[in-house]
This record gives C-alpha cells, sequence and structure tokens, in this order.
C-alpha cells in the first residue's frame, strides 16, 4: 500500500498501526489466559478451541453475551480502566455458569473513537484478570476505532463467552421443589447494574462529585461505584460437585423480582426474606438519597446478594459451611412454597 493512502486513513481518524501495537502490547496478557484447548494465538481471523473426547460423554455448550452499561461512565469519571475488564467478564460468566457450565473461552469487543493505547491495555488487562478468576481463556475479540461516534473518552464494551455441561447436569430450576432453602451469596456492591439511576441520584440530582469521600459508604464515592462484579463461577463449579443444586440465579437487571421467577416450575413460589441478610451501605444510601420505594430496590438493584441458590433443605447447612470454606458469606433468605394458580410467583417479604 502507497504510504499516502495509509495516512489518509489516519487522518479520518483510524489508525492502523496504533491498532497493532495494541496487539503487540496486550499478546502477553491474553497469553496468560490459555488453558488446555486454545489452538490459536491472538491476531488470527478467529479463536480455535478444541472441546477434546476425553472430558465429557454428552456435551452441551453454554453461551452468553453482555456488557457493563453506564459503569463505563464511572470509569471515565474516576480515569481508572484496570476493572471494568473484570465486571465485563463476570457479566457473562455468572450467566453461564448458573447452568452447572465451566466457561471455556471469551470473547470482547472494544469500540472507541480514537484508540487510547494505555486506556485499551488498562482495559484488557481487567479482561484477562477476570478470565483468570474464572479460569476462562481469552482467545480473541474486536477492537474498532469510530471516530465521530463517540465523544472523547468514552468507549464500549461487550464480551462474549461459551461455556460446557454434560446433558445430564445440566441446571435449569426443573428439580425445584416445595420445601426447598433459598441461599444467597454476597455481593461486592452495585456490581454493573442501575448505574443509570445511580447516576442521576448521585450526580444530578446530590451534586456529588467521582472523588467525594462520603461518610455513610466509608470510602470515596468513585471508589464504590467502581468495585468490580464478583465472579461466583469458581464457587458455584465446587458446590454443585458435592450437593445437588436445584436453581441457580444471576442476580443482574430485574433484581430478585425478575430473575428468580425464570427458574421456578409451574406450582412453585419463592418467598424472600429481606430481613435475612444486610442490605450494603451503598444500597440504603441510594434509597434514602433517591427517594426509591423497597419495591423498585428489589426489582432494580442486588441489594448485597450476586447469586442464589436453591438446594434441599437437608442439604442447607452443608452447602452454607462449604460456601463459607471457599471465601463467600451466604445467607438463608428463603423457602419455596407452593404457588396456587393466579399467585405471583415470588414473595418479596420486609
Amino acid at each position: 500500500m502507497d504510504q499516502s493512502d495509509s495516512s489518509r486513513y489516519a487522518e479520518s481518524g483510524v489508525d492502523i498501526d496504533k491498532a497493532n501495537d495494541f496487539i503487540e502490547n496486550i499478546k502477553p496478557l491474553v497469553a496468560a489466559t490459555f488453558k488446555r484447548g486454545v489452538l490459536t494465538d491472538i491476531g488470527g481471523f478467529g479463536g480455535l478451541f478444541a472441546l477434546g473426547n476425553d472430558r465429557y460423554k454428552d456435551p452441551v455448550l453454554v453461551s452468553s453475551t453482555d456488557g457493563v452499561g453506564t459503569k463505563l461512565q464511572i470509569a471515565k469519571m474516576c480515569n481508572r480502566h484496570d476493572t471494568i475488564g473484570i465486571d465485563l467478564v463476570a457479566m457473562c460468566v455468572n450467566d453461564v455458569v448458573v447452568s452447572g457450565a465451566q466457561p471455556l473461552f471469551f470473547l470482547d469487543y472494544f469500540s472507541i473513537g480514537k484508540l487510547d493505547l494505555d486506556v485499551a491495555t488498562d482495559v484488557v488487562k481487567g479482561i484477562a484478570k477476570g478470565c483468570e478468576i474464572s479460569n476462562c481463556s481469552l482467545i480473541g475479540g474486536e477492537t474498532a476505532e469510530m471516530p465521530g461516534l463517540y465523544q472523547p473518552g468514552d468507549y464500549d464494551l461487550a464480551g462474549f463467552v461459551v461455556g460446557i455441561a454434560e446433558r445430564n447436569k445440566l441446571i435449569d430450576g426443573s428439580d425445584v421443589k416445595v420445601g426447598d432453602k433459598i441461599v444467597g451469596l454476597a455481593s461486592s456492591g452495585l456490581h454493573s447494574n442501575g448505574f443509570s439511576l445511580v447516576r442521576k441520584i448521585c450526580f444530578e440530582e446530590l451534586g456529588l462529585g467521582i472523588d467525594d469521600y462520603v461518610e455513610d459508604l466509608g470510602c470515596s464515592l468513585g471508589e464504590e461505584l467502581l468495585k468490580p462484579t464478583l465472579i461466583y463461577t469458581e464457587t458455584v463449579l465446587n458446590i454443585i460437585k458435592n450437593f445437588e443444586i436445584r436453581g441457580l440465579v444471576h442476580i443482574t437487571g430485574g433484581g430478585f423480582v425478575d430473575n428468580i421467577p425464570r427458574i421456578l416450575p409451574n406450582g412453585c413460589k419463592a418467598i424472600v426474606y429481606a430481613d435475612s441478610w444486610p442490605m450494603l451501605p451503598i444500597f440504603k444510601f441510594l434509597q434514602d438519597n433517591g427517594r426509591i420505594s423497597t419495591k423498585e430496590m428489589w426489582r432494580t438493584f442486588n441489594c448485597g446478594l450476586g447469586m442464589v441458590a436453591i438446594v434441599d433443605a437437608k442439604e442447607v447447612e452443608d452447602v452454607t459451611q462449604q460456601l463459607v470454606a471457599l471465601g463467600e458469606v451466604p445467607y438463608v433468605i428463603g423457602e419455596i412454597t407452593a404457588r396456587n394458580e393466579g399467585e405471583p410467583s415470588i414473595e418479596m417479604i420486609a
């Protein structure tokens, strides 16, 4: 290609040479996530992953895609971009592990107006960290410069994960029974949901700055809001080896009210006692200052629990003990009862 052609493209806002430099920068980060099955290095047209024929008898692939929403604005405001990739991985892998699937490989999509090598590299550092935590390989992705589409400093992220499980060990909630107990696993905070409302309350209504220290939170606002989403992959895969976990729910958008009913069989109702676990300070702060009803809190935020498991009542004590041993903070938050026709499939009791 004539050099003038390349320069004209750079003048328009797309720098191919910088994109190639970025790939070189992240190769060691990506390679560090490679596990058994990865067949290609980063930079090819597609990522290759071999399932092998010695680990599964009747394998089922489980996939998910997600983003981190307007939490990206918090990363921009804090000028810190090395944790938002953890959120991205978490939102995807937590969705596949609720089926009992081990995440295999991950791909990302990163789009920006003008490529900033430092920012982009920090984002990938977070993605690689998330893959490391979830024992998942980062095998590829796409970086796109789109001048004119984003404001300076803005970017967007999307993630894609594929996991695997034995067909006869898939968890879909169909085994949930009346009398089962509901166990919640503590979240780190907001995780990656509800940030449009959070930003409205904190910045527009309260007039707070990202670096302002908030006494109720015990830290700066930015530090609280940027806490990474917890990844529950290894915990869930550990407990399903030892116990009959009848249902799993990732508490994300829609909170308890919309997510728990997604896995309940007909005739089953979830009773959740909202006073059975402590509400983290960030949620009380938002509810009080944002004048949010309790019902809306339950449907908007995780309110302190990022994952829910439904287990046999006889095993609930053993399950919670193992969760503690795994470093989680579990709470028995409710039970499954019979649901009559016309009744809601979940009842939140304050």
